[in-house]
């Protein structure tokens, strides 16, 4: 008998640690923005999906995986639109998606640090995105501002009138799954 009840207790006990260290699943919300901005183009994505999981108080179990449709790309402007599609920018035709997956998060202050894999134009390299995280009610935002080299993707000619340097501005509101 004692054999059963200290069973079940260990057993309730490692239960409720693994709860307490799964982060929160969370789901993206239609209400999303992603827009990007240089010299000569800006625009938004109007297509982005994936995964969160995210812990505020314990970001070692937190993960991002989230993925932009290329071919949602929208600039304002029908012929800027299509060239951003084209071979000679994106290639959404061989490369639909920008894909970005997180490998480690942390807490700086008040905000956080994602450190990850970026995909765009089928070269993967490893950046840092920096943002903040607010709950509200049952669900929060995820906010953030960073730049991207679309040189280090090979994206566009080198010299071309449009920046090199890519400010991506990243607002996305969840909420609990």
């Amino acid at each position: 008998m004692k054999k059963i009840i200290l069973s079940a207790i260990v057993l309730s006990s490692l239960a409720a640690i693994f709860a307490f260290t799964l982060s929160q699943n969370w789901q993206i919300t239609d209400q999303y923005n992603i827009t990007f901005s240089t010299s000569g183009a800006s625009g938004i994505f109007k297509k982005f999906t994936g995964s969160i999981a995210f812990d505020d108080q314990n970001t070692v179990t937190s993960k991002f995986d989230v993925t932009i449709d290329v071919n949602s790309i929208n600039t304002g402007n029908g012929m800027q639109n299509k060239d951003a599609k084209s071979a000679e920018w994106f290639d959404a035709a061989k490369y639909p998606v920008i894909k970005y997956t997180s490998t480690k998060i942390v807490k700086t202050g008040s905000s956080y640090q994602s450190t990850g894999n970026l995909q765009m134009h089928g070269i993967t390299k490893q950046i840092t995105i920096p943002f903040t995280f607010k709950r509200t009610g049952s669900g929060g935002e995820f906010d953030g501002v960073f730049t991207v080299n679309r040189n280090d993707f090979n994206i566009g000619k080198p010299d071309a009138e449009v920046g090199t340097d890519i400010k991506l501005t990243v607002s996305v509101p969840v909420i609990k799954k």
